[in-house]
């Protein structure tokens, strides 16, 4: 089983971000409600959208545990889990300082994922303006392969976690951590929007993600110390 700890950290990551969640996605989710038809309400649109881009988290996350499965097999080692474990956190902190205001040095991660979001965004453009309510599913499932820094930390998690159905959870845990922030935003958009983006808001928010993830560093880092 996967690590409980772990889970609940990807919650809580997932939590804490939401005001870059809402930064970036608040906006479509906004947008999409503005061109509902109206056999289909905003609590369905709110709840179909959601459920489309989880399940994507959920596919990246079951991808990458396979792969991640296969490398360990080929490598034999923990040395890869513990290279990708470091990894996601080093990711973690600068978004963390990112989301904080202190550095712009995260957002820039978030470029990695840009060709392959040009590939699906004419997908999503087909898709608009929502029709029905497997277009309302289709366009969320679009919308959990938007760039997103936090996104790519969570999915290191999954890669390292060297089991695709571990993988998974990994990303339906960091998924569901985002969800009431962003079903929130549905229903109040511009008030929630003006919270979560207070400076202070966020400054304790970063600091809390960059400080959990320097806490995980330093124990990987004293544990290998004390192997020595």
């Amino acid at each position: 089983m996967p690590d409980i700890v772990s889970l609940l950290s990807l919650a809580a990551i997932g939590f804490l971000g939401g005001g870059h969640c809402v930064g970036m996605c608040g906006g479509l989710s906004s947008a999409f409600a503005l061109q509902l038809p109206p056999h289909i309400s905003r609590l369905q649109l709110l709840l179909l959208l959601n459920l489309g881009r989880i399940g994507s988290y959920v596919l990246i996350g079951t991808l990458l545990g396979l792969a991640g499965q296969v490398g360990m097999l080929l490598d034999h080692t923990r040395s890869l889990q513990m290279v990708l474990f470091v990894a996601a956190h080093v990711l973690l902190f600068l978004l963390g300082l990112y989301l904080a205001g202190i550095s712009a040095v995260g957002s820039r991660i978030e470029a990695i994922g840009k060709p392959v979001w040009r590939r699906l965004n004419p997908l999503l453009k087909r898709l608009l303006p929502i029709q029905s309510r497997s277009a309302c599913l289709g366009v969320g499932m679009l919308w959990g392969w938007l760039p997103c820094g936090l996104v790519y930390s969570a999915s290191l998690y999954a890669l390292g976690s060297g089991h695709a159905a571990h993988g998974a959870l990994y990303m339906a845990a960091f998924g569901l951590g985002t969800l009431p922030n962003l079903l929130a935003m549905g229903w109040f958009a511009t008030q929630l929007k003006q919270y979560l983006q207070r400076q202070s808001v966020r400054l304790i928010a970063g600091l809390t993600v960059a400080a959990w993830a320097l806490w995980q560093l330093a124990k990987v880092f004293g544990l290998t110390a004390a192997g020595h």
